[in-house]
């Protein structure tokens, strides 16, 4: 763990010196208001001890809005896209509001692949397809992919991904496909590909066969993309949006949107603060609605007769020991046997695995199950050199992806992996579909409609592209204040951590830190288990709570983590994986 700690150390520096750099590379000019914006809100975020305003002046700035003196925008929904539009409107100097019934990042932003990728299968429907529209979506994301990284170097950083090939037909078709991604991503490339023999492939990856199945490694081929610590980025995309000045507030649902008098127009939100039990209303001259797989509820608010537009579908995926994968290698399986993806890649010392890609119900707590468990670690079991073992998940869990159909479309039986952004009700913009990676760009789009529909007049345009998110982890100090101790053995969080996270980062809940603040739920579900009772002292003091709190808290919790299938909550069904 000491080199884990340093890695998180030098992650920060990067990111300092990338603020410094950006700070210095300024090139801001009274003739160029756009410039000039992007300048000051690097020196806000740069600026050391900057920490976004408590959360009850947050909420009193969206309670103090009137139908006279509305908000310019009103975002719902707390994930990456929406706080980029939060960000996004900020820094274009508009009155920004952002609500979110549950925490920041509390849906499918936390539940991600943790990849920034540019999409290689993409890539090869196009060229099979001639599909330029599959080729635009690959450009677009490698643009996407290359600023993500850049903006947030202390959360992001790119990864090596190794694509097994087991004839020499592989090798010639893996090696020109990633060379041609290379080719497709131009001076945004992040290292070139290359090919490695087996010895090459099996010194670089420990844990790779080379034979087995009637077939036998012939090598490897490997390319490059980018890596992410989700929720972190999304919390981090939420401050620095307030540090900019958009009032942001978690666990502030919507309960139904206010229509002016002709009941035309949407010109704002009531809203419920769920930790007080108050409701409020919000004004704002146009609402974007970016509530992810649940954006059809809001729609229904509006007009309850529109036609969904949500396909969901349930991404899981599973956490592993790190001697699975090596520290600085991912690997990629294109195909497998079944015709699915599959991958292992390193993520904050352990290894993530999966992926499933299956039909799903909408609900705000999705579980794996076991059957998607298992899948999993049969389909990496094909390309290991050791024991596959159910008792070695240390965590699963399940994410949901917001598929999008777009509602003026002719062929309503396309799906798009792509974005949609369209307004179906006058001062209601929709924005869902795409990816993570894209979404500082989806953002854009989302407000860029918006200053249309409310026909609003932004200081300046959109400055995102170089915008970088703050650490503020950087200014993290422990003041003796006797909260030095790490939380869970062999993880390099501390009881600091937490007291840090509930003044200066919105964390209400000890499932906010475990899940969301620390990672420690996907990472290790019993070692979260373990650390919730001191997560749980130490938010009381910091948030004043009694015995009654402490209890509730302690207990949603342990309710929570029970939907992260370790293998000390799983439930065996046909005794596979079970060796020790």
């Amino acid at each position: 763990m000491a080199a884990w700690r340093l890695r998180r150390a030098g992650a920060a520096l990067a990111a300092s010196s990338a603020v410094a750099v950006a700070l210095a590379a300024s090139s801001a000019s009274a003739s160029d208001p756009s410039a000039a914006a992007l300048d000051a809100a690097r020196q806000r975020v740069a600026q050391q001890g900057a920490a976004p305003p408590p959360r009850d002046a947050q909420l009193a700035a969206l309670a103090g809005s009137t139908p006279a003196e509305p908000l310019d925008v009103l975002v719902v929904g707390g994930g990456a896209t929406g706080c980029g539009a939060a960000l996004d409107a900020a820094t274009r100097g508009l009155r920004v509001g952002l609500v979110e019934r549950e925490d920041f990042s509390s849906g499918t932003s936390s539940r991600s692949t943790k990849l920034i990728h540019g999409g290689v299968r993409y890539l090869e429907k196009a060229v099979f397809n001639l599909d330029y529209g599959q080729l635009k979506l690959v450009f677009h994301a490698l643009k996407e992919r290359k600023q993500v990284i850049e903006n947030a170097p202390h959360l992001c950083h790119a990864l090596p991904c190794m694509t097994p090939c087991f004839n020499w037909f592989e090798v010639v078709y893996y090696w020109f496909g990633l060379k041609f991604y290379d080719l497709v991503a131009g001076r945004r490339l992040l290292h070139l590909s290359r090919y490695y023999s087996v010895d090459e492939s099996v010194e670089l990856f420990p844990t790779l066969a080379k034979n087995g199945h009637d077939r036998s490694l012939r090598g490897t081929v490997v390319y490059y993309d980018g890596q992410m610590n989700d929720s972190r980025l999304n919390v981090g995309l939420a401050c620095t949006a307030a540090v900019v000045g958009a009032a942001v507030l978690n666990y502030a649902e919507v309960v139904s949107l206010i229509k002016d008098d002709s009941g035309e127009r949407i010109i704002g939100a009531r809203i419920c603060d769920t930790l007080s039990g108050k409701e409020f209303e919000t004004f704002a001259k146009v609402v974007i609605n970016a509530a992810g797989p649940f954006c059809d509820s809001v729609r229904k608010m509006a007009n309850s007769n529109v036609v969904p537009m949500i396909c969901p579908s349930s991404g899981v995926h599973i956490v592993l020991p790190d001697y699975y994968s090596p520290e600085r290698m991912g690997l990629i399986v294109p195909k497998t046997k079944d015709g699915r993806v599959v991958f292992m890649l390193p993520w904050l010392g352990r290894t993530v695995a999966g992926t499933t890609d299956s039909s799903t119900a909408i609900t705000m707590l999705p579980e794996p199950h076991e059957d998607e468990i298992q899948f999993i670690l049969d389909a990496i079991s094909d390309y290991l050199n050791v024991q596959v073992r159910r008792s070695d998940v240390l965590s699963a869990w399940s994410g949901i992806r917001p598929l999008a159909m777009d509602p003026s479309a002719k062929n309503t039986e396309s799906i798009s992996r792509d974005h949609v952004v369209f307004e179906d009700y006058p001062g209601l913009i929709t924005i869902t579909g795409g990816k993570w990676t894209t979404y500082r760009s989806m953002a854009e789009d989302a407000v860029n409609a918006a200053v249309r529909s409310g026909n609003l007049k932004p200081a300046n345009g959109c400055v995102t592209t170089n915008a970088p998110i703050s650490n503020y982890f950087l200014y993290l100090r422990s003041r003796n204040e006797g909260l030095g101790k790490r939380l869970a053995h062999g993880y390099p969080f501390l009881e600091a951590e937490v007291a840090y996270c509930a003044r200066h980062e919105y964390c209400e809940s000890a499932v906010d830190f475990v899940a969301r603040r620390c990672r420690l739920a996907f990472l290790d579900t019993d070692a979260a288990g373990r650390a919730l009772p001191r997560i749980v002292e130490i938010l009381a003091s910091e948030h004043k709570w009694d015995k009654t709190r402490k209890k509730v808290e302690l207990q949603k919790g342990r309710e929570f983590l029970e939907t992260f299938k370790s293998s000390k909550n799983a439930q065996f069904s046909d005794g596979k994986h079970n060796g020790r």
